[in-house]
């Protein structure tokens, strides 16, 4: 499947490229999997925005939550506009999903054209005030010291902070139990009010709860300490070897848009992400803008969907 994405990049090289369809005048929708006003629709709304005036175009943001962005993939790869829509697809639907559920109706490997990378999400494992545990070594400690310890939540079975937890329990050998909410914010409510013992959390989420001492952080997923929270040290350097996972969100479009089309949206969102205004959106979000090439897209998601899918397998995990 790669060599089909490497042959619709190279010829989105081509000079071409002026003929796009985006920037004729026509509204561009943007499709989010996820309610309005959260994280992912933010983003999309930012990105949205500073689009449309680099495109000289409406750009409109159409939320259509549900499934795990399955109904939103759908509506997608079944799309008439393939030339003026585009989906923020996240790890979910470019990765896990396709390991998730036994059928879907769509394909994540065929259904959608790569258009860039978007941004990563860092996560941070993270307990109540209260849990008498400062770093990794004693997490672990605790944890097994009582099963009441061992209950993990996330924003909803199969989302990038479940399969992460799942990879944490696998590596650590820990006996943990899901606890799945709908959405990251009652999760975060009841590990702040003591209900929960620990979650990873995004920084975008949790970022604030964070900085204000409602939760204490135990150690970053990321390779390296995040620049927004530099004091945090990452579980690698605290012992777990290796353990490195964080959400992430790109930008497609249907199979059937053009790579003129392609490569006149990669131009743009890169102009975007490297535009100062969102940057600082960003960093006050919490998240890292992903400027890439399409083809850097297609092999990341490829890479993505190996890890992730053996990840699933080992863990057991069906959401059908």
């Amino acid at each position: 499947m790669i060599s089909k994405l490497l042959m619709r990049v190279l010829l989105a090289l081509s000079p071409m490229v002026a003929m796009a369809a985006p920037g004729d005048g026509k509204p561009l929708e943007w499709v989010v999997g996820y309610a309005a006003g959260g994280g992912s629709d933010v983003v999309a709304r930012m990105l949205a925005d500073a689009m449309g005036k680099s495109l000289s175009q409406t750009v409109l943001v159409v939320n259509k939550p549900g499934a795990g962005s399955n109904i939103a993939a759908d509506y997608v790869a079944k799309a008439r506009e393939v030339e003026h829509t585009v989906f923020t697809a996240d790890s979910a639907v470019l990765a896990a999903n396709p390991f998730l559920f036994s059928k879907l109706s769509y394909s994540a490997e065929k259904d959608f054209a790569p258009v860039g990378m978007i941004a990563r999400f860092p996560l941070v494992l993270v307990v109540n005030p209260s849990v008498p545990v400062k770093n990794f070594k004693e997490f672990l400690a605790w944890v097994k010291s009582d099963a009441r310890n061992a209950s993990y939540g996330s924003p909803g079975n199969g989302s990038p902070h479940h399969l992460v937890s799942e990879l944490f329990r696998l590596q650590t050998g820990l006996n943990l139990t899901h606890v799945a909410y709908r959405g990251a914010a009652p999760a975060m409510a009841d590990v702040v009010g003591g209900q929960l013992p620990f979650m990873f959390v995004d920084t975008s989420s949790g970022g604030a709860f964070i900085t204000s001492g409602k939760v204490r952080p135990i150690g970053v997923a990321s390779a390296q300490r995040l620049s927004t929270m530099p004091e945090i040290p990452t579980l690698i350097e605290q012992g777990l070897a290796g353990f490195e996972a964080y959400a992430w969100q790109a930008l497609v479009a249907p199979a059937g848009a053009t790579p003129a089309t392609v490569a006149l949206l990669n131009k743009h969102l890169n102009e975007a992400l490297n535009s100062t205004v969102v940057k600082a959106r960003m960093q006050t979000l919490g998240i890292e803008p992903l400027p890439t090439s399409s083809l850097e897209l297609a092999r990341y998601a490829a890479q993505e969907r190996d890890r992730w899918g053996r990840v699933i397998r080992e863990a057991g995990i069906k959401l059908d």
